[in-house]
């Protein structure tokens, strides 16, 4: 092993030692339904005209054809005037990445967001709608799990007004797709305001946080993100003909051994996806093993259920009677890749 390898490696074991026991999250808010039986009406804010299932995670939007990459959460406690006065809290200890308090600015109205360093895993969580924001909160502030950040409401940019009965939390679990978002940004989507910088929603890869909660609770002290991610169902696989991965440098643990590529070097990765485009697997690929690829991009699997089930994020396309990456997918991957 090269020196500077040894050093990583050390580097990365001794991460492991202080990451292992992942610090688990926690409800955001004093509402507590989620976790009673048949509490759901009572923790989840609907869309207008549709039932609590709407203000879940995934393909719950426009009949199952649009994306929720979060979820709301009621409000508990109104003031005088009927506005909510929920404090909301940090789901987990970590630094403030991002703070918008110009609600006309953002769908999110005022939101912030927490940055964590969970297991390896460059994660973030996301409050929205907020009413207010703490006011000495700034960017590089630490935050421990529980603290107050703000308060929850109905703040939006929408033409649709979020109502006081709907006044909610938008909450997000997320990894970051690439540090350098703003510059990819500008290079892909020039003609696209992006006043958010680095923290724009096009770079958070949201995970389910009913999912992760509930789970959490019934494993214990014994919940771990990164199983939690590495077990999330496989949409398709897709070969990146790069070097380097951004995603995967900051996401090491996500990252499988190969000894081909250990030997040769790495000149393409193998990426498994979950139907919202958050990995579940990387694989470094060997110059030898990319015989009969061409292209920077080559769609290696896919799963007809999970596409049947949850294709809103429109990743893929039959053409031809063949699968094949929509253009949303290749936009994707080349942020993944910038």
């Amino acid at each position: 092993m090269h020196a500077r390898s040894r050093l990583v490696a050390l580097a990365w074991l001794a991460c492991l030692s202080t990451c292992a026991a992942a610090q688990p999250f926690q409800l955001p808010t004093k509402n507590r339904a989620l976790f009673e039986p048949g509490g759901e009406e009572r923790y989840f804010a609907p869309t207008p005209g549709k039932t609590w299932v709407s203000g879940t995670f995934g393909c719950v939007r426009s009949n199952g054809h649009q994306l929720h990459e979060g979820i709301d959460i009621l409000w508990t406690e109104r003031d005088r005037k009927g506005e909510p006065t929920d404090t909301v809290a940090a789901a987990a200890d970590g630094t403030i990445a991002y703070v918008n308090r110009k609600a006309g600015l953002s769908n999110y109205g005022n939101y912030l967001i927490l940055r964590h360093r969970i297991e390896g895993l460059e994660v973030c969580t996301l409050y929205a709608h907020l009413t207010s924001i703490r006011e000495d909160l700034q960017r590089g502030t630490p935050i421990k799990s529980g603290e107050a950040l703000g308060i929850l409401g109905r703040t939006t940019n929408t033409k649709t007004r979020i109502t006081t009965d709907r006044a909610h939390l938008h909450f997000e679990i997320s990894l970051i797709a690439n540090d350098r978002y703003a510059a990819w940004h500008e290079a892909n989507l020039a003609g696209l305001r992006n006043d958010h910088g680095n923290w724009n929603g096009r770079n958070l890869l949201g995970l389910d946080p009913r999912a992760v909660l509930l789970r959490q609770r019934a494993d214990g002290g014994k919940f771990s993100l990164l199983r939690f991610i590495q077990a999330q169902p496989e949409l398709c696989r897709v070969l990146v003909r790069k070097s380097e991965l951004a995603i995967a440098r900051a996401n090491r643990p996500l990252v499988r051994t190969n000894p081909t590529a250990e030997k040769e070097g790495a000149a393409a990765y193998e990426i498994a996806l979950n139907f919202n485009g958050v990995p579940s697997q990387i694989i470094p690929r060997a110059p030898s093993e990319l015989k009969g690829y061409t292209g920077k991009y080559h769609l290696l699997s896919v799963n007809d259920a999970e596409q049947k089930q949850h294709g809103c994020r429109k990743l893929l396309v039959v053409k031809a009677g063949k699968w094949e990456l929509t253009a949303t997918a290749l936009q994707h991957l080349d942020l993944l890749a910038f």
